[in-house]
């Protein structure tokens, strides 16, 4: 992967606890401005708010990556994420902080996911941004995700959603699927086409 982190700077893996220590503090500074997601918390009743919780208990299991970058004990940026299926790991948030932006610190971040989720045996990177929000949609374009699906959340409002495959055909038969590749030996071989 190009794009490495600059000396300055560097990557930390953080246990959750550690992680949302930040994110209590950093997360409503960089989204406030621009931010008109929903709280879910406040449509659900109390019971509602139970209940998922509850089984918010049973996500417990699954894989979980919170990658922090800092410069010297300064706290620069941040990305978390995990495990969303049996084969798919989801970069659920990510930011870098204003001052630290335009000098590679996002795409360094993103590769440092990439190679440690290949690493781990994930198939697929999936991830959810609003359409609108090009500074991290274009590097991921330029890094290799596709461009997997459009949601509309009641949440978020409209996003778009990028994948990342490790495997160069399944990569391939995605192109195919949307019609932008003319099926060739090895996509019929693995679509069973004659």
């Amino acid at each position: 992967m190009a794009n490495k982190i600059p000396s300055e700077y560097r990557i930390v893996e953080l246990p959750d606890v550690d992680f949302q220590k930040l994110w209590g503090e950093w997360g409503p500074i960089i989204f406030q401005d621009n931010d008109t997601s929903m709280d879910v918390r406040k449509v659900l009743s109390e019971s509602e708010v139970s209940q998922v919780q509850v089984l918010n208990k049973n996500l417990s299991q699954l894989y979980r990556m919170n990658l922090c970058i800092f410069r010297g004990e300064e706290f620069c940026g941040w990305f978390t994420g995990g495990q969303y299926n049996h084969e798919t790991f989801y970069m659920r948030n990510s930011a870098i902080l204003p001052d630290h932006r335009r000098k590679g610190l996002y795409t360094a971040l993103m590769n440092e996911v990439i190679g440690k989720v290949k690493d781990l045996g994930f198939q697929i990177i999936l991830s959810r941004h609003v359409t609108t929000n090009n500074s991290i949609i274009i590097p991921k374009l330029k890094a290799g995700f596709v461009i997997t699906a459009i949601e509309l959340s009641d949440r978020f409002g409209t996003l778009v959603h990028l994948s990342y495959f490790f495997n160069e055909t399944r990569k391939k038969i995605m192109e195919f699927r949307a019609g932008d590749l003319k099926p060739d030996q090895q996509i019929k071989d693995a679509l069973g086409i004659t």
